[in-house]
């Protein structure tokens, strides 16, 4: 048996940030390129934060100014009384004073930079939350289900059921499980048909694509969480014409892949007696 699945494989779409729904963009079956918005979590909360770091930043840049300013009047200051030989006319004091009053100045620019500096990169981060609450194609391709609703609660992590499955299908895959006790036999040489359950005549040519190389236990269809599965299987994954062969991810096929021509009991056996 086979099933069909995406050439990259069905993506399961996740949030990277938890919410409630606020806009479904795409429907099943539709085409989708990289980047394009698939769903979004209320921003209502993250535009707020945005607002407010947008004022933290204005009031940090106005407090560079002012730092600035203030600078450029004691730098003024300060050369004025740096040039006077006379210390009849200014005191040393008075020149220290002014000196250290211009330093004070230049360090209170450096530490208003800095304010600016951090208000931007929280300015960022915010816009970074809120940008996460747009989940996004991650690759051109078709939504193959859509488990989201607005108004609903999407939440992180793995789920059992996908918030969205994603995949590309302009060349469908097939995952054939192969018994254990037949894998032996396989040949990725072989030719391989597969034929669509209940309709024979809808059939087509596989192409080989890749093993994997490690057996996993046979999937089961019941939806029994209690059964168990002694049975594992090899998976090929095999790919067909999408224009050749009208079939959906998800669906299970007949896939039959010729293995070598077995020599007979006979020709064995008079092979054995002509070198006896």
């Amino acid at each position: 048996s086979g099933l069909v699945e995406a050439a990259s494989n069905n993506i399961s779409i996740g949030a990277s940030v938890g919410g409630v729904v606020h806009e479904v963009h795409v429907e099943a079956g539709e085409t989708v390129a990289a980047g394009q918005p698939l769903f979004q979590t209320d921003p209502r909360e993250a535009s707020a934060e945005i607002a407010v770091k947008a004022a933290t930043l204005e009031k940090a840049r106005a407090s560079l100014a002012e730092a600035k300013a203030s600078l450029k009047d004691y730098a003024t200051q300060y050369g004025i009384v740096r040039g006077v030989t006379d210390r009849r006319a200014v005191s040393t004091d008075e020149v220290e004073k002014r000196r250290n009053a211009w330093e004070l100045a230049k360090a209170k620019v450096e530490s208003a930079r800095a304010d600016v500096a951090v208000a931007e990169a929280g300015l960022g981060a915010a816009r970074t939350t809120l940008e996460r609450l747009t989940v996004r194609a991650p690759i051109d391709g078709q939504v193959l289900q859509v488990n989201v609703r607005k108004g609903e609660y999407a939440a992180t992590g793995s789920l059992s059921t996908p918030l969205l499955r994603l995949g590309g299908m302009a060349r469908p895959r097939v995952r054939v499980d192969i018994d254990e006790n037949d894998a032996w036999r396989f040949d990725k040489a072989g030719r391989a048909m597969a034929f669509v359950r209940g309709n024979r005549e809808l059939k087509a040519e596989l192409r080989f694509e890749y093993v994997e190389p490690y057996m996993v236990p046979k999937a089961s269809l019941t939806g029994s969480s209690t059964e168990r599965v002694d049975t594992r299987v090899l998976q090929v994954v095999y790919s067909f014409d999408a224009a050749s062969l009208a079939a959906f991810a998800g669906q299970q096929l007949d896939v039959f892949v010729e293995i070598p021509q077995a020599p007979s009991a006979a020709s064995a056996g008079g092979a054995g007696r002509g070198g006896s």
